[in-house]
């Protein structure tokens, strides 16, 4: 596989952190340019996060001498980098006009951000689910008049921790969905030392939150019609989340009835079989189910495959619903900077960088 030149858009805030440390030995990515707001724009990157580094293990000695590029000067990150990935902490307007300025620079951008989930010939794909949505790049090209420049987004991280159990479940006929999600503090890019409100509570409100973890699943299992992704129809999602005190890790309590029900060893036998997408970055094991009565639990099971498996437990018939279980997924790799990259290796498999 051919190396590319990468750029980190957003490099200084927490998903940036995480892409920095994703990338530093990725076998197909080099980071060769780091980029954020014009406060931080020529400065070095080691001192620009001494007090602000948040990761647990330490800044990589690569980064610490790179002189951080403003986010806006296209030319200049352009010059050093085949493809962006995008976690720039910005207005959601200003997000989509930086984003489609760098598409049409024709650099290819891997988004965190939800600026363009909702754009119709923009993908949202996770590999192992809907890598077929790649296809859609080729409409949005003909849109922007680009020949190799696209924008392609990341998936809420909130609906890594059910979707992907879900996803195998289709074929029993999955009608209806309720979730609640137990969200960590770092999905709001927070420490407890950064958010002290946060230690030994539960908030049950996350803006926007309950309207993504519903709509978003159905574009993912949406199909191209033409030059746009058409969303699902079914199943109906309903859904609560709520911020809980945990450092990483999102977790889902789901409630699901279908067409057809099917029995408790044919819904393991589904997610036994639910395979990964074989690229650098997926996990050994793509779903696991573990059969203690008291797992999966965040502390234990977020690095599951170095965070980018996706835990399952607690499966049995429900009195109101057929099935209940128990999800958990890391929301900061598998939900997000992880994620990307793992989307980033589908597109460059598929010759999308080329």
């Amino acid at each position: 596989m051919k190396r590319f030149n990468v750029g980190i858009i957003g490099a200084t805030g927490m998903v940036g952190q995480r892409f920095a440390l994703l990338l530093e030995q990725h076998p197909w990515f080099n980071v060769t340019v780091l980029a954020a707001s014009p406060r931080s724009a020529g400065k070095r990157y080691g001192e620009l996060m001494e007090g602000r580094w948040l990761m647990n293990r330490p800044l990589p000695d690569k980064y610490k001498d790179m002189i951080v590029v403003d986010a806006a000067d296209i030319a200049t990150v352009g010059a050093k980098a085949d493809v962006v990935f995008c976690a720039v902490d910005m207005a959601k307007e200003d997000i989509k006009a930086l984003e489609e300025a760098y598409a049409k620079a024709e650099i290819p951008v891997i988004s965190n951000n939800s600026a363009h989930r909702g754009t119709a010939d923009v993908p949202m794909i996770i590999p192992e689910l809907n890598p077929e949505h790649a296809q859609i790049v080729e409409a949005q090209r003909k849109r922007l008049g680009t020949k190799r420049g696209f924008i392609a987004v990341k998936s809420n991280c909130s609906i890594q921790s059910y979707v992907p159990i879900l996803h195998p479940l289709h074929k029993f006929g999955l009608q209806e969905v309720v979730v609640c999600t137990y969200q960590a503090i770092s999905g709001a890019s927070k420490t407890f030392d950064t958010w002290s409100e946060m230690v030994d509570n539960v908030i049950p409100f996350i803006g926007g939150e309950e309207e993504k973890s519903e709509q978003e699943p159905l574009k993912v299992w949406g199909e191209i019609n033409g030059d746009v992704i058409v969303n699902a129809t079914a199943p109906v999602i309903t859904t609560q989340c709520v911020r809980v005190a945990a450092s990483d890790g999102h977790m889902a309590a789901v409630f699901v009835r279908f067409a057809n029900k099917p029995s408790k060893q044919q819904i393991l036998n589904a997610w036994n079989e639910c395979g990964g997408a074989g690229l650098p970055s997926s996990p050994e094991k793509f779903l696991t189910y573990h059969e203690e009565e008291n797992y999966p639990q965040t502390n234990m099971h977020r690095d599951l495959h170095n965070g980018m498996g996706i835990s399952i437990g607690r499966l049995r018939e429900d009195t109101v619903y057929d099935y209940k279980f128990i999800g958990l997924s890391h929301n900061t790799l598998r939900g997000a900077a992880g994620g990307a990259v793992l989307m980033a290796e589908l597109f460059a498999q598929k010759g999308y960088f080329d």
